[in-house]
């Protein structure tokens, strides 16, 4: 994405020179790179930042290929840094990546024992043992799988008495560990990424989410019913997401396919939360061909 200087505009316009791969083109170690930027967010709509102009979207024939797309490129990181410190998330999109990591792991070509994870969020209210809570859910789809360490594994606290204190305590973990070498995420219908709703700002660090109601609907199948949805959440902030050193999104099916190109060729803005990562210096979004429906050819 080519820079278009400063911006003083709440709204700003997207692009429309995005780089997207199609074809066989496999993502892996080198797409790998250890570029360090630290984009400075304001707390307001009125966004003061550059334009990064190296944002890759590849385009997967379906879920399957997307998830070993993703997976390559994080095995390499694993790879490259055996100590490396991975961003995590959750949800539908993620399981498939996950289930080829822990693929890669059986056959003897990943090694997770120095590996140290945060992950992007957590429903508050629900423990461990509640196998809809995100610990639980990581455990059964990764770290149960794989030689990771528990001790090196961190997922915000729901069930924490003061919850201000752990957004407090979740940050300065991620700054104790020098940071995230590459942080995975998906894409909400409504553009959220982790549980950063469509706000009017750009929350900054890891903060308590209330969960807006198309989210607490698109959740309501993961459980018995919409009762049950949590209503709040602890997320890692746009501030924090955005201080990964590289980015990896993933989004899969038609019903993602608005939110993916509001927020890579629409106006940065908070109301689609994921469009803030068009200031990132490195994204690497790989989606399938029905996500990417509705993008500029």
């Amino acid at each position: 994405m080519q820079s278009s200087g400063r911006a003083d505009q709440a709204q700003i316009q997207g692009p429309g020179n995005f780089e997207r791969k199609r074809g066989r083109a496999e993502a892996g170690a080198g797409a790998v790179r250890t570029a360090v930027h630290a984009d400075r967010l304001q707390n307001a709509r009125i966004c003061n930042l550059r334009r990064k102009k190296d944002m890759r979207i590849y385009e997967a024939n379906d879920y399957q290929d997307m998830s070993r797309k993703a997976a390559n490129i994080l095995a390499a990181q694993i790879i490259l840094k055996p100590d490396c410190v991975l961003g995590l998330a959750t949800g539908s999109s993620p399981i498939g990546t996950y289930d080829q990591l822990v693929e890669g792991y059986n056959r003897g070509d990943l090694n997770f024992a120095e590996v140290k994870t945060v992950n992007l969020d957590e429903y508050i209210g629900l423990d461990h043992e509640n196998d809809q809570s995100y610990y639980y859910f990581m455990h059964s789809h990764l770290f149960d799988r794989v030689n990771i360490d528990p001790a090196n594994t961190n997922v915000p606290d729901g069930m924490a008495e003061d919850i201000d204190a752990e957004c407090e305590r979740y940050e300065k973990l991620i700054r104790s560990l020098g940071g995230v070498d590459i942080q995975l995420l998906g894409i909400g219908r409504n553009g959220h990424i982790g549980f950063n709703e469509p706000s009017d700002i750009f929350d900054k660090m890891t903060h308590c989410v209330d969960l807006t109601e198309s989210t607490i609907e698109a959740n309501k199948r993961f459980f018995a019913s919409a009762d049950d949805v949590p209503k709040q959440a602890v997320s890692m902030g746009i501030g924090t997401i955005m201080k990964a050193k590289k980015i990896l999104l993933i989004a899969s099916g038609e019903d993602k396919a608005d939110a993916v190109a509001q927020a890579f060729f629409g106006p940065v803005t908070p109301e689609m939360p994921a469009s803030i990562l068009q200031f990132h210096s490195d994204v690497v979004v790989i989606a399938d061909s029905a996500a990417l429906s509705k993008c500029p050819k």
